[in-house]
């Protein structure tokens, strides 16, 4: 698929230009984030005015508009900061992009929010409202699914944004990415510190994973896990996948003797904070075309930690 056409970096030493669109274009010099690029191009404006122009869309980088402070510069990149009344802000529901540019995009996800429809669902999916964001630029553009998260699981997933860019990635899944740490909030009190559970993954006739008896029967799974937390009633893990496996987590976590809670399907009695205690905190790679290793990081949501507010940690 051909990519829309990015806009140009001014030339070497040229600071900023004019547009008749009522825009300027900064060539960055040296590394920096977003917000501290800004102050230093707009002195005269109030940090309050930066800011402003960041969350109204008035920003692109390398053709792209992005709102995060944050946002990491390369000496290269191309700034823009356009004048007037920006274009309607795209609502997203369930979900934020964390970072976006040519090859990817990443978001945090909402707990409840499917990440891609299935033959049996039809509604709202992160992958719909993706679809829908990237064809405002380019009714052309589209996105690929790279990997997903269960509906009630939240926390950081990505999507490629051309075919190529799945595949690559895909192919070499176990060397791309560097790390995939998810925080469990389990019933009952764990006691190892940290430990790993091992087996082979099966699917039954009612599509639910489990862990066979027969060494070799099935897909092989690790799961690394770190106790971070615990009470009489729950524990709070630090989780570190080796596999990827459909439902390992849930599956491993049973298998231990401690399902996560709200997960009646693998063995759960409580469901404490109203959803599935699984939270996808950290995904890390190596990116497909500028070969940077990126880490993005979504924070445990805070009804994980308020089961604990009543118990002394063990």
């Amino acid at each position: 698929m051909k990519r829309p056409p990015f806009k140009k970096a001014p030339p070497a030493g040229a600071s900023a230009k004019s547009s008749p669109t009522s825009s300027r274009t900064f060539t960055v010099r040296e590394p920096s984030e977003l917000l501290s690029f800004l102050f230093s191009q707009h002195p005269g404006q109030g940090r309050n005015s930066v800011k402003a122009m960041l969350s109204r869309g008035q920003v692109s980088v390398g053709g792209r508009t992005v709102t995060a402070f944050n946002h990491p510069l390369k000496p290269g990149d191309a700034v823009e900061v356009r004048k007037g009344r920006p274009p309607e802000a795209v609502r997203f529901v369930g979900l934020s992009v964390l970072h976006e540019d040519a090859d990817i995009i990443v978001i945090r996800k909402d707990a409840g929010l499917l990440s891609v429809a299935t033959e049996e669902e039809r509604e709202l999916t992160a992958y719909r409202q993706l679809s829908d964001y990237v064809k405002r630029e380019d009714p052309r553009a589209r996105i690929f699914v790279l990997h997903r998260l269960d509906r009630d699981t939240s926390g950081v997933m990505m999507f490629a944004r051309s075919e190529q860019v799945q595949k690559k990635m895909q192919d070499a899944w176990k060397d791309v990415v560097t790390e995939r740490t998810y925080t469990a909030l389990v019933e009952g009190q764990v006691r190892e510190p940290e430990g790993k559970v091992e087996s082979w993954l099966k699917e039954n006739a009612a599509m639910k994973m489990y862990s066979s008896s027969q060494p070799n029967d099935g897909q092989h799974a690790v799961t690394h896990y770190k106790l971070l937390r615990s009470s009489r009633l729950y524990s709070l893990l630090e989780i570190r996948l080796e596999t990827g496996r459909k439902n390992q987590i849930r599956v491993h976590m049973q298998d231990l003797g401690h399902p996560i809670a709200g997960d009646k399907k693998y063995g759960a009695k409580t469901k404490p904070i109203g959803r599935l205690g699984l939270h996808a905190s950290v995904l890390a790679f190596v990116h497909p075309t500028t070969g940077e290793r990126l880490r993005f990081k979504a924070d445990v949501p805070k009804s994980f930690l308020s089961v604990f507010k009543d118990q002394e940690p063990k």
